[in-house]
C-alpha cells in the first residue's frame, strides 16, 4: 500500500458522508477505474454517460480497495451483487458521488497550503508542458502533476484528490471542448500561476469562432489566486485578448515567445531530431540548455515552463539542465526505432491528438529526420475531429505542411482527411481508406526498413492500432 493520503474520517468529513468503518483507517488516495486501482485506494462510483462505477463496487472491495464511495441508494441487488458479499464497513454513503469527488479535490486544494500550484491550458502543448514542468520542478521539491490527459471534470478533481498534503509543487492540466468548462475547474485547481500555451482552431464544432476560443482559454485566469500571474505566448496573435483577460483579474502578466517584446525570449535554436538546444533570456537570466524532445513547439513551451519555474521560486538552472532528459509523451510524439534485417524502421506515435497546429507541428519535426538515417519520411494521417463547418478546407490546407517538410508519402484514412489526399500530388499518394482498419493492409505492404513513419490523429479517429500493427508488423521481422 502506498503511503495514505487520506483517513477514512477525513473522506467523511469532506464529502459529508456516512460510514461504519473505523475513522483511522487509511486511504492512499482514490481512482474512478476499478481496473486501475491499487491496494488500499479508495474507489468513487460515478455514473458516467456509458457506464455506471456502481456496477463495478464488488470488484473495487475484492481488489482490497480502502473504501467505495457510493450514492445513498446503490444497494447490492440493484446490481446484482450478492449482498451477503458487501463490506458495508468500506462503503462512504453520499448523495451524488460526482459531488463527493469534487468535494474531495476541493479539501485536497485547501489543505496544500504551502505548495506553489501551477495550472496549464492550451489548444497543444498542455500534456508536454505539463510533463515538463514536472521533471523541471523536480530538483526543488516534490511535485505532484496529472497523470496522463486526466484534465477535464474528472480528471482535475480526481487529481487534487490524490494530492499530498505536505507537496511542495502543484501542476495541473485544464482541458475544455465548450465555455464555461475551464471556469469551473480553476476555481477548483486556484492556481498561483496560470499558463496558456498557445491558441488555435481546436473544437471550432462548438465555437463560433478562434476568438470564442481563446475567450474560453482565458476562463483560467477566474481562479487565479490574489497577485497571481499569467503566462502567455507573445507570438500568439490572441496574446492582446488573453492579455487583457488577465489583467482583467488582476494577474501579472509575464509573456515568452520569440518576439522581441516577450519577458521571456528565445535568442537562439539549434532544432535536431531527438532534440534542441535553446538559448533564452528568463525573465533576466541568460541560459543555454538542451531539450530532450525534438520540435520548435517543444522548445517554445519550455519557455513557459522556465517563467513559471522561476515565478514559483524554484531553482530556475537546475531546472533548465533537467530539460534535457524529457522525451515526448505517449501517443504526443514518442518514438520506436525497430532493427530488422535489412535495416532499420522507425516509427513516431502521435496517435493521441491531432488539429492543425499540432499536426502542422508534427509534421516539421518530421521533416528535421536526415535522409541519412531515414531515406523516405512517411505519414499516416486521420482525421482532425471536432473542427465543424471549416473542417474540409483545414484539412486541405495541411498540403503545404506536407510538402515543406518533405514528405515523401501519405497515407490517409477518414473523411474529411480525404481532402488533404485528394489536394496532393499523384506521386505522394500512398493510400486511402475510410477507416485505419482498411488502411492497414496497405499500408503494412508499403512500408519499409529504412522508412520512417509518424501516424497521426484525433483520438477519435482510432490511428493507435496502426502503430501497434506497424510495430507488430516489423518486431516479427527482426
Amino acid at each position: 500500500m502506498a503511503n495514505p493520503v487520506w483517513t477514512l474520517g477525513e473522506v467523511i468529513g469532506a464529502t459529508g458522508g456516512r460510514c461504519e468503518g473505523a475513522p483511522a483507517a487509511p486511504i492512499s488516495g482514490f481512482t474512478i477505474d476499478s481496473r486501475a486501482l491499487e491496494t488500499g485506494e479508495g474507489f468513487i462510483a460515478i455514473r458516467g454517460p456509458n457506464r455506471d462505477g456502481h456496477d463495478f463496487v464488488q470488484k473495487a472491495l475484492d481488489a482490497d480497495a480502502g473504501c467505495a464511495i457510493v450514492e445513498e441508494t446503490y444497494s447490492a441487488k440493484a446490481t446484482r451483487e450478492a449482498a451477503s458479499d458487501l463490506d458495508e464497513m468500506r462503503l462512504v454513503r453520499v448523495q451524488d458521488t460526482f459531488d463527493g469527488l469534487n468535494s474531495l479535490g476541493r479539501e485536497g486544494r485547501d489543505r496544500a497550503e504551502h505548495a506553489v500550484i501551477i495550472g496549464v491550458t492550451g489548444s497543444v502543448g498542455k500534456t508536454g508542458t505539463k510533463e515538463a514542468l514536472r521533471v523541471a520542478l523536480n530538483p526543488s521539491g516534490s511535485v505532484h502533476a496529472s497523470v496522463k490527459s486526466f484534465n477535464n471534470h474528472w480528471g482535475v478533481p480526481l487529481t487534487l484528490a490524490n494530492m499530498p498534503r505536505d507537496i511542495d509543487y502543484g501542476v495541473f492540466e485544464v482541458g475544455m471542448n465548450h465555455a464555461g468548462e475551464i471556469s469551473t475547474l480553476t476555481r477548483l485547481v486556484r492556481p498561483h500561476i496560470a499558463i496558456i500555451t498557445t491558441v488555435a482552431p481546436v473544437h471550432l464544432g462548438f465555437f463560433a469562432s478562434v476568438e470564442e476560443i481563446a475567450d474560453a482559454k482565458s476562463e483560467i485566469f477566474e481562479g487565479l489566486e490574489p497577485g497571481g500571474a499569467a503566462v502567455l505566448n507573445r507570438d500568439n496573435p490572441y496574446f492582446e485578448r488573453l492579455a487583457a483577460a488577465a489583467r482583467a483579474q488582476g494577474a501579472e502578466i509575464v509573456s515568452f515567445g520569440e518576439d522581441e517584446r516577450s519577458k521571456v525570449r528565445l535568442m537562439n535554436c539549434d532544432l535536431s531530431p531527438n532534440g534542441s538546444t535553446a538559448t533564452a533570456d528568463i525573465l533576466g537570466d541568460m541560459l543555454t540548455y538542451t531539450v530532450g524532445a525534438p520540435g520548435r513547439h517543444v522548445v517554445q513551451n519550455t519557455l513557459a515552463v522556465l517563467a513559471a519555474v522561476k515565478l514559483a521560486g524554484a531553482d530556475l538552472k537546475a531546472a533548465a539542465e533537467a530539460l534535457g532528459a524529457i522525451k515526448a509523451p505517449s501517443g504526443r510524439g514518442e518514438r520506436f526505432v525497430i532493427a530488422t534485417e535489412r535495416g532499420p524502421i522507425c516509427v513516431v506515435d502521435e496517435s493521441y491528438n491531432a488539429n492543425p497546429a499540432s499536426m502542422r507541428a508534427a509534421l516539421q519535426t518530421l521533416g528535421l529526420t536526415p535522409r541519412e538515417e531515414f531515406k523516405r519520411r512517411i505519414v499516416v494521417l486521420g482525421d482532425m475531429l471536432e473542427l465543424g463547418e471549416e473542417s474540409s478546407k483545414l484539412h486541405r490546407e495541411l498540403a503545404e505542411a506536407v510538402d515543406a517538410a518533405g514528405i515523401d508519402v501519405v497515407f490517409a484514412s477518414g473523411t474529411d482527411m480525404a481532402s488533404l489526399f485528394e489536394a496532393l500530388p499523384s506521386e505522394c499518394r500512398g493510400g486511402y481508406a475510410e477507416t485505419p482498419e482498411e488502411l492497414s493492409p496497405v499500408l503494412l505492404s508499403s512500408v519499409q526498413p529504412g522508412d520512417i513513419v509518424m501516424v497521426k490523429g484525433s483520438l477519435g479517429s482510432r490511428m493507435a492500432p496502426l502503430v501497434d500493427g506497424l510495430k507488430r508488423e516489423f518486431e516479427n521481422r527482426s
